[in-house]
């Protein structure tokens, strides 16, 4: 059954009034969006918003004019017009024969109006339609849009990297974890909610589908390479894509890091079990504090740890809730504790963008061991996930105009957590990476 099959209305998830046009216009589209084609629902669009005029149904069209020159119509019009979008995507995605729709949908609002207003008695409508959907374009609803156009675009080859000049924004297809923070705005319908979260597990399950073909691949290649040294590999197996933008040898590093034996002590989950096995017995939030400062630093190069990061961390703990020192560690505390140390560690919201320790951990130590750290704290604290997942998609949305060649470190980092969640948060098992010969 469809996402919106079920529905005969479009029900908001937030608190704010439908009038009759605005209900109007959207039993319109469910209607419609069940029986045109989407080349169609995409002209109609064009006329009803872009165009402002020509639109075949009059009652549609009155409806939208009073909607417009409402006067909450600056506020609400790009909350109304993201519905509309939604209406008709929503349907379309659960169609793979017409998903392709979908980029060219959101495409339209950043054309020119096609048609010129010729009558005095409706320009001032039409330009009023066209001054709102201008402003929806430069809205949040928009961006959220947009990314969403980069996600669905068929045409994107992930195991193709991307041209240097291209933005970073262009990359978001590629980080599930990204989703649910760079493509959900306010207001977000609960059927959208739904579409986003199938479009994150079917990326995250191809990923990691490719992820242990392409290990898979090297392992076996390996094998030959040891045991037929005279035999060309690539003439026996069929060569499988590296799926990250990695290099083979970071990837090789990095799978070694996240899916094996970390500081010759075990995996990460070893680590974090025994942290937390450990902190039961402690008698105070001050000493779980003083612990996890150990846990941390262990990953920590000392040189560079003592320059200034050990104090700095110390120092944020030392900060975080004292006034709660004495009591026993709880759930609230732990929480609190660990969304704190990834503020800390990562940037803290996108009204403080800050993010010097990150970029300081990863031009010192590398994206790969700064990316152990935050898997640590996740690991002892799942309830975490998703706020580390948010400080992610910060940083994505800080620099997501930026070329892609002028921050090459963050798509490294963002490159390396989706291995680090991959491998310690899913089923796929690429234990047997350590067959691989090359360092």
């Amino acid at each position: 059954m469809g996402v919106l099959a079920a529905v005969s209305t479009w029900t908001p998830n937030f608190n704010r009034q439908i009038d009759q046009e605005e209900q109007q216009l959207y039993d319109h589209l469910l209607r419609l969006v069940q029986s045109e084609l989407p080349a169609q629902l995409i002209e109609r669009f064009r006329a009803l918003f872009v165009d402002g005029v020509g639109y075949p149904d009059s009652d549609i069209a009155a409806a939208i004019n009073k909607i417009a020159t409402s006067k909450a119509a600056d506020q609400e019009f790009r909350f109304v017009l993201n519905r509309c979008c939604h209406i008709l995507i929503n349907r379309w995605q659960t169609r793979p024969q017409l998903q392709a729709a979908i980029p060219e949908l959101i495409a339209i609002f950043e054309t020119t109006p096609s048609r010129p207003v010729t009558e005095y008695s409706r320009s001032r409508s039409v330009r009023r339609v066209r001054e709102l959907v201008k402003g929806f374009v430069d809205s949040e609803q928009y961006v959220t849009l947009r990314r969403l156009g980069q996600v669905m675009n068929q045409a994107v080859d992930l195991k193709t990297p991307p041209p240097a000049h291209e933005p970073i924004g262009a990359l978001i297809q590629r980080y599930p974890y990204l989703y649910e923070h760079c493509l959900l705005t306010e207001g977000s319908p609960y059927e959208h909610q739904q579409t986003i979260r199938q479009l994150q597990t079917k990326a995250q399950r191809q990923y990691e589908v490719d992820l242990s073909q392409y290990v898979t691949y090297q392992v076996r290649r390996s094998q030959i390479d040891r045991n037929a040294p005279l035999l060309a590999s690539h003439r026996i197996l069929q060569p499988v894509k590296n799926p990250t933008l990695l290099s083979d040898q970071e990837l090789c590093r990095a799978l070694k890091q996240f899916a094996g034996k970390s500081q010759s002590a075990g995996t990460y989950r070893d680590l974090a079990q025994r942290f937390l096995t450990h902190t039961n017995q402690a008698p105070t939030y001050q000493s779980f504090k003083d612990d996890l400062y150990q846990y941390i630093t262990a990953s920590v190069d000392p040189e560079y740890g003592r320059r200034q990061f050990n104090n700095q961390l110390y120092s944020q703990l030392k900060n975080t809730l004292p006034e709660s020192d004495d009591q026993k560690l709880n759930d609230f505390l732990l929480v609190r504790t660990c969304s704190q140390l990834l503020n800390f560690l990562v940037v803290e919201s996108p009204q403080r963008p800050n993010h010097f320790v990150f970029v300081d951990l990863i031009s010192n130590i590398g994206s790969t061991l700064t990316t152990g750290l935050l898997l640590k704290i996740v690991l002892i604290c799942r309830k975490v996930k998703p706020y580390l997942e948010k400080r992610f998609s910060i940083l994505f949305n800080h620099y997501e105009f930026c070329r892609r060649d002028g921050v090459q470190w963050l798509v490294e980092a963002m490159e390396t957590l989706n291995l680090a969640l991959s491998t310690n948060f899913s089923t796929i098992d690429l234990s047997f990476i350590n067959q691989i010969a090359y360092q």
